[in-house]
């Protein structure tokens, strides 16, 4: 397995850039996710990477060598596409050994391939049959198998499991993870789903208008999010944010002024100026509710309850915004309720009200 780099790349068609001077360096066996919104550019750098874009400017270098001008036939990576792309013509066999028999391999090294990689993917009692016999879950995994009897120097994922359906998306995305773990290979994974990010990488890297916002790994992008889009966009529940401008409280701590007389009371140091704006961010899971908030919260009103079955998220006005809570189990309160809420200092993520980036 191979080493990526990815230095000073960028992508415009004509005038309109979608790739802006991007920096990432892979490590030899690493799983990658990239994330983000629809046309954040994160499709586009994997074809770069595979050789299905020109490079606009930059460099990209597998295992040390540049290969900007090299064509995907020579690079040596394997692909997993959103579409299956299987041959429906051909058994599954002949579909994971197609491009081994093109390259003129031996027969019985395409059989140990093949036999091999159905073993790892549970294909093996199904290599005889054509596409169409499979359901959509098996032809993913052939796909992947096709993938695997390549033995490439990396494996290049752009959104795979966005046709399957959520109970076949979970199992798939564990199916992946073990793969990796099994091969060591060095990976790169797209897709806009922040759970598959969460649950599958090494390394999220986050993008967004062309940019990337943030590079780490899960649990840096979740307690520690470099800017608001980060914030919101990683977390499931999302991320609440309160907006306000910051002044002094009566004991002269900062307080944010969130308007109808709602006062946020703030971290100490934040390094927020007196009449700035800022954006505060908390988890729906850090919100203290009921009896956790009663005597330090404000009483607030239930708008919407959400039950998940391993909790329940409770929708409530704090003042003049909407805030969600996650609470563990069942809850017994309904809309029209009236509950404590309360959002803890120490558990407040600040933003600039301007740039969006982190302050504390």
């Amino acid at each position: 397995m191979a080493s990526i780099d990815i230095r000073a790349v960028h992508k415009a068609y004509g005038p309109v850039e979608v790739l802006k001077s991007i920096d990432l360096s892979i490590r030899s066996g690493e799983f990658i996710v990239l994330v983000g919104p629809s046309g954040c550019g994160k499709s586009t750098l994997l074809r770069m990477i595979a050789g299905l874009e020109d490079v606009t400017g930059g460099e990209i270098a597998i295992a040390g060598s540049p290969v900007n001008d090299l064509p995907p036939k020579d690079r040596n990576l394997a692909m997993v596409f959103q579409s299956y792309a299987l041959y429906p013509h051909m058994s599954v066999a002949d579909n994971m050994s197609y491009a081994l028999r093109l390259r003129k391999t031996p027969k019985e090294r395409i059989a140990s391939a093949v036999a091999g990689a159905a073993e790892k993917l549970g294909l093996a009692k199904l290599v005889d049959r054509r596409p169409k016999a499979l359901s959509g879950g098996q032809r993913q995994r052939v796909a992947m198998g096709r993938a695997i009897v390549r033995q490439p120097q990396a494996f290049l994922f752009d959104e795979p499991l966005s046709n399957l359906d959520a109970r076949l998306r979970e199992h798939m995305r564990a199916e992946i993870k073990k793969l990796h773990q099994s091969l060591g290979a060095t990976s790169i994974y797209v897709t806009h789903d922040q759970i598959e990010a969460m649950t599958l990488a090494d390394r999220i890297v986050a993008m967004d208008g062309g940019e990337i916002q943030q590079i780490g790994t899960p649990l840096d992008l979740y307690e520690r999010p470099a800017s608001r889009f980060v914030a919101g966009f990683i977390g499931s529940p999302a991320m609440n944010f309160v907006s306000g401008r910051v002044k002094r409280g009566e004991d002269g701590a900062p307080v944010l002024d969130l308007g109808g007389g709602r006062r946020l009371a703030l971290p100490a140091g934040t390094g927020a100026a007196e009449g700035s704006e800022l954006s505060v961010g908390i988890r729906p899971e850090h919100v203290l509710l009921g009896e956790a908030a009663r005597g330090i919260g404000a009483a607030c009103p239930v708008d919407l309850v959400e039950p998940t079955g391993m909790g329940t998220i409770v929708h409530c006005s704090y003042g003049p915004v909407a805030v969600k809570a996650f609470v563990a189990g069942i809850s017994a309160l309904k809309a029209g309720d009236t509950v404590p809420l309360a959002l803890p200092a120490e558990r407040l993520h600040l933003f600039a009200g301007d740039s969006g980036r982190r302050l504390n």
